[in-house]
C-alpha cells in the first residue's frame, strides 16, 4: 500500500471522524469540506483530473456553501447548533451497527470469487477540451445555471431575514405586510 494513499486516507477519514464527534454543527460542516477536499486530492492522485476538479467545484464549493447556509439560516437559538448529550449515548450502538455492516460487506467481498473484466480504454478527452466544450457551445447554459443559483441564494437570505425580523440588505424589495 502506498504511503500517499495512507496519507490521503488519513486526510479523508480524520476530519470525518472529528466531525462526528464535535457538538458544533458549523465546525462539523467545515470539517466535511476538508474531507471532500481530501477526496479531490485522492482523485488527483489516481489520475482523474476532471473528477477532482468537479469534486472541488461541486462539493468543496457549492455543496459546502449550501450546507453552511442551511445550518446558519435554520438555526433559531444559540443552543440549536449543538448536538445534545442524549445522542452521544447512541454512539456505541451506531458504532456496533456500522461495524456489523462493514463486517458483512467485507465478508461478502472477500468470499466472492469474481473474475474482473478487462478494462476498455477510456475516451481521450482532456480537461482543456472539456472546458472548451462547456464554455463554447454550452456557455449560455452554464451562465444561466449560475445566475439561477445566485438568485435562489439571495431569495433564501431575504426569506431568512424576514423570518427573523432582521433588517433587509439595502436595495432589497420589501415584501407586502400580512
Amino acid at each position: 500500500m502506498s504511503l500517499i494513499f495512507l496519507a490521503l486516507a488519513l486526510v479523508i477519514l480524520g476530519p470525518a471522524a472529528v466531525a462526528m464527534a464535535l457538538r458544533n454543527l458549523i465546525h462539523s460542516a467545515l470539517l466535511l469540506v476538508g474531507c471532500w477536499a481530501g477526496i479531490a486530492a485522492f482523485y488527483l492522485w489516481a489520475g482523474a483530473e476532471f473528477v477532482a476538479f468537479a469534486q472541488v467545484l461541486v462539493y468543496v464549493g457549492a455543496v459546502s456553501m449550501i450546507v453552511l447556509f442551511a445550518v446558519l439560516l435554520t438555526r433559531r437559538a444559540p443552543g440549536d447548533a449543538t448536538i445534545g448529550a442524549e445522542s452521544r449515548r447512541r454512539f456505541a450502538s451506531a458504532l456496533l451497527t456500522g461495524g456489523a455492516v462493514f463486517g458483512a460487506l467485507a465478508g461478502a467481498v472477500v468470499g466472492t470469487d469474481v473474475q474482473m473484466p478487462v478494462a476498455t480504454p477510456a475516451p481521450t478527452i482532456g480537461v482543456r477540451e472539456l472546458g472548451r466544450q462547456l464554455l463554447g457551445p454550452h456557455a449560455a447554459a452554464v451562465l444561466i445555471m449560475g445566475l439561477l443559483l445566485t438568485i435562489t441564494l439571495l431569495g433564501a437570505v431575504v426569506l431568512a431575514a424576514i423570518d427573523r425580523d432582521e433588517p433587509l440588505p439595502p436595495g432589497s424589495p420589501r415584501p407586502p405586510s400580512s
